[in-house]
């Protein structure tokens, strides 16, 4: 069964969002500060966190970088949950390194839906699987990327969509496409998530950043190597 760790200070909402979960088939944790948050993340190791930003004790975006520092959590899916619901905020959790980004009030059956989404792109594919494109490599059992041999640091999330692009490499992948399937889900709100993935997927190429291409009113490709 997964575990969900829900960080949220609200105890009736981390309650009404660790019933539709256990309802759902997941096992769940509870913090409601982030400094025992960030604690039950490292020791519990969770397979998914939702993180509220407005916590006393130690903020969101302090427990989430807290998260990336320690091996045993760097790589766990985080959807961090917030009554911010301004544009520039949502840009600021995803650039941040987070997986998805949900504003209050909440669908449970969306927070679900999301949930379900991050999770199945998170588990590694059975058997060791490479694929290699000009400099890239990706190991698919350990979601891992390499970039001319040197290991980059990518959520699971930019690994799957990287990966996406390059086993279509030189094919233009249209936007919505592209959301259901890295995201589960495709409307013109969560557009702007998929360029800040991107962003953050160039930055993250440095050199080699030209190689993924924007195809004017299509969405992306991957350049044939």
């Amino acid at each position: 069964m997964q575990r969900i760790l829900i960080v949220e200070d609200e105890r009736d909402i981390a309650d009404l969002i660790a019933f539709n979960l256990e309802r759902a088939g997941y096992a769940t944790l509870k913090a409601h500060d982030g400094i025992q948050g960030a604690s039950l993340a490292i020791h519990e190791q969770p397979d998914l966190v939702i993180l509220d930003l407005m916590l006393p004790g130690k903020d969101g975006y302090a427990v989430f970088k807290e998260l990336r520092r320690d091996a045993r959590t760097r790589d766990t899916p985080v959807i961090m949950l917030t009554a911010r619901a301004q544009t520039e905020d949502r840009i600021q959790g995803l650039e941040a390194g987070a997986d998805d980004y949900l504003t209050k009030p909440f669908s449970p059956k969306e927070l679900l839906l999301r949930v379900s989404a991050i999770l199945k792109r998170s588990q590694a594919a059975p058997g060791a699987v490479t694929v290699d494109h000009g400099p890239f490599r990706f190991n698919k059992n350990e979601l891992k990327f390499y970039l001319e041999g040197e290991p980059i640091d990518l959520t699971s999330t930019e690994f799957k969509l990287l990966l996406f692009l390059t086993e279509r490499a030189g094919h233009p992948q249209d936007r919505n496409d592209l959301l259901r399937t890295v995201w589960g889900y495709s409307d013109e709100v969560h557009s702007r998530t998929l360029d800040t993935h991107m962003k953050r997927l160039r930055q993250k190429l440095g050199n080699h950043a030209a190689m993924v291409e924007t195809v004017r009113g299509i969405g992306y490709r991957v350049l044939e190597a």
